[in-house]
């Protein structure tokens, strides 16, 4: 996950030509008795709570603007104004319609809704939202490369404007990173606070640091009232610990179970679904031996992408092929070769650190795999594994030479173009490699403004070539999630998107 980074209502022609993998809504069976939750008791009426196993503790205090947007869309508490709806289109939200004015200003319709504190939400609580968005340090992912102001319109209208056209401004403001919180959420100048805050189904009420939290339904969502009384939330980094309290019946829904521990789940629990997630090695670029780019051509070329696949991922991953992955269903049929790449250089024992994390518990080996790639060319290489939360600012800073990363390209916005610009460009918000290329930004530039849907495929392929022509990142593997779900459960959201998980409709 991490960051856990990209967004999607334009026109008819171009949502259809995104399609990417149906949304999932899973209606399982399991139980496992009493329907009493570390958080609280549930009954027949007011229905059981639900224990969930996640694999990724908040990075950054639980902050709607960074990483954990996630974490708080996938439990169900936070929402922006629209959504992706099963097809990767931009769907009603907060807003329930909408409509461009110009090319660089939306008018957005408000529906009747009620802030989990008890509020209104009116068009000036968005509004303000979304300026404290733009303002976040550093920039939510689906905001990189964007400017944009929201003033409220009337009683229920908000109206955005862009500082350039940008055709995709709904599929944007589906990003977690971008939810809208009540005013008090934002008292605070250093936190934005989710806590009875949000609009979403279940109410965020208490954080345990990195261990826990405790979510209680909030009945007054506009959406209707949740069957499950409340999610009492584990984080778990270890994946084995994950699928084990799912085996035990200590947890309910497990996400991201480790591929070593998938057979040992009973089918009847065990989901796989295909998603958007690739994983990557990615060079700074800016510092160390992968400065240079003739030792990055070294580094890829070093790299054999088939034995990630088959060995560590087990079959449950298709070799890297590009930035986007089968998941993205046109990417193949348009990808470009890279061209003007540097010729291999001698790594005559280099040193290089290279960084991962063990929230998903396959990366840590696909690292030491690398790591044996490498030094057979010629490197020499020092291994780091912490949790995502203690990587990230490290890795963001440049500390490491290369780190292994899983990146959902469609997380944030839904919106292909956007993961290149937060990823790769030299504003990114989420440039790991510390790219910095003239003739990269001017692709990413160029696939921004594109509005025609075949075009704007077109100039995403293209942007793709001239990243991967660089050599910052080496795409390893794409990989489809497994979900343990207790067999009496139903209505799990298995997302390809991984934003969604638990919902109105999901219980036991």
């Amino acid at each position: 996950m991490p960051h856990l980074r990209h967004a999607l209502s334009r026109p008819r022609g171009l949502l259809a030509a995104l399609l990417l993998t149906p949304l999932l809504s899973g209606c399982f069976a399991s139980g496992d008795g009493d329907g009493t939750g570390a958080g609280g008791t549930g009954d027949a009426k007011s229905g059981s709570r639900l224990r969930v196993a996640l694999a990724f503790p908040p990075a950054e205090n639980l902050s709607p603007h960074g990483a954990d947007a996630t974490l708080l869309s996938r439990l169900g508490v936070t929402e922006g104004l629209t959504a992706l709806d099963a097809n990767g289109a931009a769907a009603p939200a907060l807003a329930r319609s909408w409509r461009r004015e110009n090319d660089r200003t939306w008018l957005f319709t408000l529906r009747e809704a009620t802030f989990q504190d008890g509020t209104d939400v009116t068009p000036s609580a968005v509004a303000a939202a979304l300026t404290h968005a733009t303002e976040a340090k550093p920039a939510p992912a689906a905001l990189s490369g964007v400017t944009l102001t929201a003033r409220a319109e009337g009683s229920r209208g908000v109206r955005i404007t862009t500082g350039t056209p940008d055709p995709v401004l709904p599929l944007r403001l589906s990003s977690p990173g971008l939810a809208v919180l009540a005013p008090k959420a934002y008292g605070d100048k250093s936190h934005v606070d989710p806590v009875g805050t949000g609009t979403g189904p279940f109410e965020l009420t208490k954080v345990d640091g990195a261990a826990s939290a405790t979510l209680d339904r909030f009945d007054d969502y506009w959406g209707g009232r949740a069957q499950a009384s409340g999610v009492d939330a584990r984080f778990i980094a270890d994946g084995t610990a994950r699928a084990n309290a799912l085996r035990t019946g200590q947890v309910d829904v497990a996400e991201a179970v480790p591929v070593a521990q998938a057979a040992v789940l009973d089918k009847a629990t065990r989901h796989e679904t295909a998603t958007t997630r690739t994983t990557s090695l990615l060079l700074n670029t800016r510092s160390g031996p992968f400065k240079d780019p003739k030792l990055r051509a070294a580094a890829r070329a070093a790299v054999d992408t088939s034995a990630l696949a088959q060995g560590v991922y087990e079959g449950h991953a298709d070799a890297g092929a590009g930035i986007y992955g089968p998941a993205v269903t046109w990417a193949e049929g348009k990808r470009k070769q890279p061209a003007g790449r540097a010729a291999e250089g001698r790594p005559d024992g280099a040193s290089v650190t290279l960084a991962t994390y063990d929230n998903r518990p396959e990366l840590p080996e696909v690292a030491q795999v690398l790591k044996q790639q490498l030094e057979k060319a010629g490197f020499r290489v020092k291994l780091v594994v912490r949790e995502y939360s203690r990587l990230e600012g490290d890795a963001l800073a440049g500390t490491f030479d290369g780190v292994v990363l899983a990146r959902n390209t469609l997380v944030d916005t839904g919106d292909p173009v956007a993961v290149l610009a937060s990823d790769y460009t030299c504003d990114g918000g989420y440039n790991l490699a510390l790219l910095c290329d003239r003739d990269v930004d001017r692709a990413v530039a160029k696939a921004e403004g594109t509005v025609d849907s075949g075009e704007r495929q077109d100039a995403a392929m293209a942007a793709e070539a001239e990243i991967l022509a660089t050599d910052a990142v080496v795409p390893l593997v794409h990989q489809r999630v497994i979900t343990g779900v207790g067999s009496a459960v139903k209505g799990v959201l298995l997302d390809p998107y991984e934003r969604t998980l638990v919902g109105t409709g999901t219980r036991r």
